[in-house]
């Protein structure tokens, strides 16, 4: 089998006007980037006031490799396309942290990816850069601020905005900034986030608009005065500035698949930080512009799919008439206890016991949310019949069909038995309804979650997390949705307990407003919103060469 890079570049792109064309999107619409990617410009578009189908696509609790949500996505797209649907592929841009970490890019896989995949991984349209520029100029302006006389009275102790950059760089989460004298500022602990975990990516992924946008920017709240009082971009008068260098970025991508599907890739917030789901607008306009639409959010549904259905959907008031559910048997047999090195081996034992992971998720969607799902298992060629009718045993007591995905191997052809699945539910009655109401407290809103979504028995709060939660609601923060920040590989916040854990006690140790972005950061366990490189990190095997041909990127 070629690599990924190999089939990509083996491609041969259709101009970008051809695939806008098969959305019907006006030519003075696009602002082209090259000849295979072009910027939609969403103020111009006709409003046609049409909405069509959403398909969700999550995932079970994964392996440190990733189960291939995305590389599942663009294969549905494709092989809706394949069945004469008029469709739209909707993800996130690629964080170059993880391109040149360890996890690498995010352009899906083998006959399933979306193109130009090089530079959708790299640079792309450069939204991520603005978005850096906008968070660190933020971080200027607030420095500069106190530097010049402080006339706001904040509290150096008391900042809580950091800079950032797209790049996992271990180095920079805790430094000591303004030394060296007094004309090169205030000295004062500072650190830098990930871009994709800035607030700025966040408040742009939600906005609806550019004054949307603004309005947003100028909520976040960067630090507190010496009176405990909350300090605002819009008090550092901040925010204009800031939509002006997101004037472009704002803009939804777009590009397409291998099969020529069209794809609008826009936004790319954390997964555990933030709500982990490309952006508004991007959603909006491909549901708008096709009968289909299929997007993807972060990690397993305990994590992306609960954020997109009680941040986003809020937000965007859309709500998806399917849901894709990827699982793969390597998977489950890793959260029945097989070790990482054996999971290429038949164990019918294990996969039994890992089948409650996947069968919680299934649970939340159909229960919790009220949705119509299905569970797509990403096939390898390890997997035995016996795994495979196993999990379909199972997942029919559940009355949840499950489906086959050969994409990777075979691009939109092998999605064709999960597309007529995904059609099929996408007719079917549902009664969606969110995990927690708005009104709730702060703290109730924290426990329904554990207690529906993660299946936990309770919450326990640091002192530190319980005065910031009371100082939030006697601020009038307390009517925010929730967005929970725990490991991805557990129901738990416990990254070593598998499967489906019972009886556990989620520990809060910190809470944080994201005004902007609109809602409440709560963190459990050690989550880094900084990364840092693996021993052996990708970018050791990306290479070019004098005609310009990049290697090693996957």
């Amino acid at each position: 089998m070629k690599t990924d890079i190999e089939i990509a570049q083996e491609c041969t792109m259709a101009p970008i006007g051809e695939i806008a064309e098969k959305l019907h999107i006006p030519a003075e619409c696009l602002e082209y980037y090259g000849r295979t990617k072009a910027k939609i410009d969403v103020t111009r578009l006709p409003k046609s006031g049409k909405q069509g189908k959403l398909i969700l696509v999550t995932a079970i609790n994964p392996t440190p490799a990733g189960e291939g949500k995305t590389t599942t996505s663009v294969g549905v797209a494709d092989a809706l396309s394949k069945l004469g649907k008029k469709v739209c592929l909707c993800l996130r841009e690629p964080s170059l942290g993880p391109v040149f970490g360890l996890k690498g890019g995010a352009a899906g896989g083998g006959y399933a990816q979306v193109v130009p995949m090089e530079e959708i991984n790299l640079h792309f349209t450069g939204d991520f850069h603005a978005i850096g520029a906008a968070n660190n100029l933020l971080a200027a302006m607030l420095d500069n601020h106190i530097y010049q006389g402080n006339a706001l009275n904040i509290d150096p102790r008391r900042i809580t905005w950091k800079r950032c950059v797209d790049m996992n760089d271990r180095e920079l989460r805790f430094i000591t900034a303004g030394l060296g004298g007094r004309v090169n500022g205030v000295p004062r602990e500072e650190g830098f986030d990930i871009t994709v975990a800035s607030e700025v990516m966040a408040a742009l992924c939600l906005a609806t608009s550019l004054s949307d946008l603004k309005a947003r920017l100028g909520r976040i709240v960067v630090g507190y005065t010496y009176d405990e009082k909350p300090v605002t971009a819009a008090q550092l008068h901040a925010n204009g500035a800031m939509a002006a260098l997101l004037k472009e970025a704002i803009k939804p991508n777009l590009v397409q698949t291998l099969e020529h599907t069209p794809a609008i890739i826009h936004g790319g917030p954390f997964a555990n930080i933030a709500h982990g789901c490309n952006s508004v607008m991007a959603t909006t306009t491909a549901m708008q512009l096709a009968d289909y639409t299929v997007t993807e959010a972060g990690f397993g549904a305990d994590l992306g799919a609960e954020k997109f259905l009680d941040i986003k959907c809020r937000a965007a008031e859309i709500c998806p008439d399917a849901v894709v559910i990827v699982a793969t048997v390597k998977a489950l047999k890793y959260n029945g206890g097989v070790a990482k090195q054996d999971l290429g081996q038949e164990n019918l034992a294990a996969l039994e016991k890992g089948l409650p992971n996947l069968l919680k998720h299934v649970e939340n969607i159909t229960k919790v949310f009220g949705l119509p799902a299905v569970v797509a298992i990403n096939r390898f060629v390890n997997d035995t019949d016996a795994e495979l009718a196993l999990i379909r045993s199972k997942c029919g007591e559940y009355g949840v069909n499950v489906a086959m995905s050969e994409v990777w191997g075979k691009g939109g052809a092998g999605g064709i038995e999960l597309a007529n699945e995904v059609l099929r539910l996408c007719e079917q009655p549902k009664q969606f309804q969110y995990c927690y109401a708005l009104e709730q407290p702060i703290r109730e809103k924290i426990a329904t979650i554990v207690k529906r979504i993660y299946g936990g028995a309770g919450v326990s709060y640091s002192k530190a997390a319980a005065k910031e939660i009371g100082n939030l609601e006697a601020l009038g923060f307390g009517g925010l949705p929730v967005c929970m920040a725990k490991t991805q590989y557990s129901l738990s916040d416990d990254a070593t307990k598998l499967g489906r854990p019972e009886n556990f006690t989620i520990s809060v140790s910190k809470v944080k407003i994201s005004a902007g972005a609109g809602f409440i950061v709560v963190q459990t366990g050690d989550i880094m919103t900084m990364p840092g490189l693996p021993k052996v990190p990708a970018a050791e095997k990306i290479d070019i060469d004098d005609q310009g041909v990049i290697t090693g990127l996957f």
